[in-house]
């Protein structure tokens, strides 16, 4: 699946770039994963030999009188050498658990993809629909406006009474209020898209379609039971838990190890004289080697304990897994029913909205005539105005609510959205490079942030610079003694 871009306008291909080359919480989710793959290296560790160096100089400041071969000083080394033969399946299953709990954190750093993706096509959306939202008050202010001024005209010739032009001012106050709330909640949407992308929205295209939605939700519980990625993940940490008991039982098996070692000693002459027929070596070197093995009989109880946590801690691995499933099930099914609920309240805003218009447009004509008040108006302004608000309600919440589904299904990763803002965020290649490494003293560049600050970015403002939807528009003269057009032209 890969998303189009629009013609014109900063698209929800490029906001989706932006967040994934520049998100703080998905690099973070990376670093993590990094940190995971050491757990293999780590576990191979114990399988490799170990090598150390020991030194003792002691310098005697008082002898004991009877010490009389002591030495005054003194040096010795001790160079140790071993190499683990058998570990009772130690090592060899603590590597199988490593290497499968990374695994798992692939599982979750796709998961953390598909959030921070929904994230970002949330409020993509939210600010075109608190956009349209703004535009719609403002074109409902402007329409009171006028509807005041000529109500006004008509009083001035008693036409109408003084309580048709104080519902006239009521009604163009509370429009007032409501987009002041309108352009609060445009600059809240427009700083979360800041908070997640990166940088301040621009004029943004709207998004374009989503491709490979399932045609029920059976479909898409069964697509998002083999390939959502929270699922694969449980299941990877309930393998990695039953490693856990394996090892946990190794501690009560025998170990073998090879070893051996050297030794040097020098008393720099300061060794006491001979003994009949004898003298004292004042150096000399040792070596050995040979086989070193335990055969634990009783260690009070602790492998028993330790066996019986990685039990249940297997346990709540178990359980997860079924947990998970629940909620991948539930989410697909809520994801698919919010869905195809928004394209049924997208059909019947629709329909209100044209009826809404119509009635509006009947409403005035009969008010010239004297067949309808001016409450009656205002009224069916409203009305056309709350239909078109739950419009574009509805679009938004069909989009984000698709998408949702997808992310549910497990398509709706980077590899499925077809990014082309550079390569893309590889795990393999870390893994590859740590897994082998056996250096001591490897390390690492020191971390910089890969995430972009917005403290740069300017506060939000309220102001929308494009064109309103053409379905959405309405003529912003509502003078009701002359539908057809003029502002002061009272009957």
């Amino acid at each position: 699946m890969a998303l189009a871009s629009a013609a014109q306008g900063q698209t929800l291909r490029e906001a989706l770039v932006e967040a994934y080359n520049e998100n703080p919480n998905l690099a973070g989710e990376r670093a993590n994963l990094r940190a995971i793959d050491e757990g293999v290296p780590l576990a191979r560790a114990d399988a490799l030999p170990s090598l150390g160096v020991q030194g003792n100089y002691i310098e005697a400041l008082i002898q004991q009188q009877n010490s009389f071969l002591a030495p005054n000083r003194s040096l010795s080394t001790n160079l140790n050498a071993s190499y683990p033969l058998y570990q009772g399946g130690r090592v060899k299953n603590s590597v199988a658990a490593a290497k499968t709990r990374v695994l798992a954190g692939r599982a979750n750093l796709r998961s953390a993809e598909a959030n921070l993706f929904t994230q970002v096509v949330a409020t993509y959306n939210d600010v075109i629909r608190d956009e349209a939202i703004v535009q719609l008050n403002q074109q409902n202010v402007r329409g009171l406006e006028v509807n005041l001024t000529a109500t006004r005209d008509r009083f001035e010739v008693g036409d109408v009474t003084r309580t048709d032009v104080a519902q006239s001012e009521a009604r163009l106050a509370l429009a007032v209020g409501q987009l002041r709330s309108a352009e609060a909640a445009l600059i809240g949407s427009r700083e979360s898209y800041v908070e997640v992308v990166g940088s301040a929205p621009q004029t943004l295209a709207p998004p374009p379609p989503l491709p490979n939605l399932p045609g029920d939700p059976q479909a898409a519980v069964v697509t998002a039971l083999n390939s959502n990625p929270q699922l694969q993940a449980a299941e990877r940490n309930r393998d990695a838990a039953g490693l856990d008991v394996r090892v946990a039982r190794a501690s009560r098996l025998p170990t073998v190890d090879a070893v051996s070692g050297g030794n040097y000693f020098n008393y720099f002459g300061s060794s006491g004289g001979s003994t009949v027929g004898t003298s004292i070596p004042q150096s000399g070197t040792s070596a050995q080697a040979g086989l070193s093995f335990t055969v634990p009989l009783y260690q009070g109880g602790r492998p028993a304990a330790q066996v019986r946590q990685a039990q249940a801690r297997q346990g709540v691995a178990i359980e997860q897994v079924t947990a998970t499933e629940r909620g991948i099930i539930s989410q697909a099914r809520t994801a698919f029913a919010n869905w195809q609920s928004s394209l049924r309240v997208i059909e019947a805003s629709e329909a209100a909205v044209d009826a809404n218009r119509l009635s509006l447009e009947g409403v005035r004509a009969e008010n010239s005539v004297g067949n309808r008040t001016i409450i009656e108006i205002l009224n069916a302004e409203q009305e056309l105005l709350n239909s078109q608000v739950q419009l574009v309600t509805a679009r938004r919440d069909a989009y984000v609510a698709g998408f949702a589904l997808l992310a549910a299904m497990g398509r709706a990763e980077a590899n499925d959205l077809g990014l082309d803002g550079g390569a893309l965020y590889d795990p393999l290649t870390n893994y590859e490079r740590v897994d082998k490494r056996w250096i001591d003293w490897d390390s690492d560049p020191t971390p910089q942030p890969v995430g972009s600050r917005t403290v740069d970015v300017v506060a939000q403002t309220p102001i929308v610079n494009k064109t309103l939807e053409p379905d959405l528009q309405r003529p912003v003269d509502t003078d009701p003694a002359n539908p057809s057009g003029g502002v002061n032209t009272p009957r």
